[in-house]
């Protein structure tokens, strides 16, 4: 079921108003009340709680409670004369979940409306009661060893002051003041009856919603060649806002942890929802590390004539302008190798992100050639994104910009590397490296 959050990704202090402040947990998915309320009434639906509300005993449950009073006898000659008695409609309404005073607790409601029915001998009137009730518990963090805590719903029960039973319709006075005494029994069974019967279904709703939490940190996510994978720590309820901390950790392709990161210091610096439903936040480290993932990394080699022949057609033209030996060089087999020199920076400004890395660029007028005409050093930036795509945490680089081109080193004398003649290479830089999982795999090495 595809839940009305909002998705929102920062990445690490993103928000103008945390820079310069440290998150100290890796990772932290935040829930409003409104998430854990809408998770749990579609739990409880799906555990069929409206048949478990028809199906309550409820004369069972009156002779059970009365049969322990002094009056006991005479509650059992009244109960003789009803033939049955039934729940024939019920509704749960819609759950609340409140924060309690301690900010540390949340109280769950459920509303609860009942009308059951039921008939005695000389009448052929089905007397209806209405009845409304609410059953009440606590989600608390529970820590039962040393690190290890928990969500735990607790302490379900129904408040007196909640239950409320009158008659659907006008009676005779004879059959009013029989009803009269079914709802004074009915009253003190039903929160018992409520205990026993709605809250192990509320609680298993409970179970099943926490479940599916931890679930969704527990999926790999893949980036390229390596996965993250995210350990949930503990929870921390804070006011209205629930709070899953969670450890990461960077794989490569044979399964080996690269990078831990934990939880730093032992206070928790928790970020705020600021009016959304749902949040996932990333610690900038993290996030550097995702990007550096995700980003090509080591020595990528193109065949450019095979998958790039415009560029290739207009690198000859440029070097021609240079060196025309050098240019008729330059065979069918040109190669580019284009290398990562250093990890990727995270720049935070505003609001706005961006990436900036360090890369080399060779040319090579063949595939046989050990050295390449010339080497550029290009500082290479790209403003990033954040944003959901049908239920997919998307990430996206706006556009890869050349901010400085550098000669590093030619076989073709020195020249004048001007962002005019060299940016329309660099432009599609990154579209060679996106073209590599696209294209057949001979004409990249």
């Amino acid at each position: 079921m595809a839940y009305p959050w909002t998705f929102t990704f920062l990445c690490g202090l993103l928000a103008a108003n945390l820079v310069g402040a440290t998150l100290s947990p890796p990772v932290v998915l935040s829930l409003s009340t409104e998430v854990i309320k809408q998770m749990l009434a579609q739990k409880l639906k799906n555990h069929d709680v409206t048949n478990t509300l028809q199906q309550l005993p409820l004369l069972t449950a009156m002779e059970e409670k009365s049969s322990r009073g002094i009056f006991g006898n005479l509650v059992k000659s009244i109960l003789k004369h009803i033939l049955w008695m039934k729940v024939t409609s019920a509704s749960i309404g819609q759950l609340q979940v409140q924060p309690l005073a301690n900010g540390r607790q949340l109280m769950v409601k459920a509303p609860l409306d009942i009308v059951a029915g039921f008939n005695v001998p000389l009448f052929k009137t089905v007397v209806e009661l209405h009845v409304e009730v609410e059953a009440q518990a606590i989600i608390h963090v529970e820590t039962r060893e040393k690190d290890h805590a928990r969500l735990v719903l607790s302490e379900c029960s129904n408040t007196g002051g909640s239950l409320r039973i009158s008659l659907l319709h006008k009676l005779s006075f004879l059959l009013k003041c029989l009803a009269d005494k079914v709802i004074s029994l009915l009253t003190p069974a039903l929160p018992k009856l409520v205990e026993s019967e709605l809250c192990p279904v509320l609680k298993a709703g409970f179970e099943d919603m926490r479940g599916e939490l931890l679930n969704l940190t527990k999926v790999p996510m893949s980036l390229n060649s390596e996965h993250l994978k995210l350990d949930f720590i503990s929870p921390v309820i804070d006011h209205s806002v629930v709070h899953l901390i969670l450890g990461a950790r960077l794989f490569n392709s044979e399964g080996k942890v690269t990078k831990l990161f934990n939880v730093a210091g032992d206070s928790l610096n928790l970020p705020t929802l600021n009016q959304t439903t749902f949040r996932l936040t990333v610690r900038k480290d993290v996030a550097v590390a995702i990007i550096a993932a995700l980003l090509h990394s080591g020595k990528l080699t193109v065949l450019l004539d095979y998958v790039l022949p415009e560029v290739a057609r207009q690198l000859r033209s440029r070097i021609r302008v240079i060196d025309e030996t050098a240019a008729a060089q330059l065979g069918p087999t040109q190669i580019v190798k284009i290398m990562s020199q250093t990890t990727p920076m995270l720049i935070l400004d505003q609001g706005n992100a961006k990436v900036a890395q360090l890369i080399v660029l060779e040319i090579f007028a063949t595939d046989k050639d050990s050295r390449p005409l010339f080497t550029l050093g290009i500082e290479a930036s790209s403003d990033i994104q954040f944003y959901v795509e049908d239920g997919l945490l998307v990430f996206s680089f706006n556009e890869i910009r050349a901010d400085r081109i550098h000669l590093m080193n030619s076989d073709i004398g020195v020249f004048n590397v001007s962002m005019n003649r060299f940016s329309w290479g660099c432009r599609r830089l990154p579209r060679m490296i996106h073209m590599k999982e696209t294209l057949p795999r001979n004409g990249f090495e």
